[in-house]
């Protein structure tokens, strides 16, 4: 029996699980919206959720430990200097799961996690960017 064992394992030792959601949480920080599969995106809410509460509270240590399990320094940046503000008066609820159908190749249940309140700009900016300076490139070759 597993009592008093929470969350789901994906078949993944902890490290790996771990890393997996880490990994995860500064994606969505990032992008605030991801695809990804139904149970993982509900096991990130719960993940996701604990690393705003840390950025909310704002001190040394929260940063601290936010970097330590999180390892990219932009997005724990990110973290603490735009989403803990944007979140200070919402008591909890800070992401949303939204079912997205089924994936093509297992049928796996697929679901949309974003950030409450995100900016709509974010999504996408990345390789927009990327885009943009690739047709500068090629029109100043051609």
């Amino acid at each position: 029996m597993r009592h008093k064992k929470l969350g789901r394992r994906f078949s993944r030792d902890v490290g790996h699980r771990q890393a997996m959601f880490s990994n995860m949480v500064a994606a969505l920080i990032k992008h605030e919206q991801i695809v990804t599969t139904l149970p993982k995106a509900k096991d990130l809410k719960r993940v996701m959720d604990k690393y705003i509460t840390l950025a909310k509270r704002g001190d040394l240590n929260s940063r601290r430990l936010a970097a330590s399990r999180m390892r990219d320094e932009a997005m724990t940046k990110k973290l603490f200097d735009v989403l803990g503000p944007r979140y200070k008066e919402r008591n909890g609820g800070y992401t949303r799961v939204l079912k997205a159908g089924f994936r093509y190749g297992d049928s796996a249940p697929r679901a949309v996690i974003e950030l409450v309140d995100r900016d709509e700009s974010v999504k996408g900016k990345e390789d927009r960017e990327r885009h943009e300076a690739w047709l500068a490139e090629q029109d100043q070759q051609g």
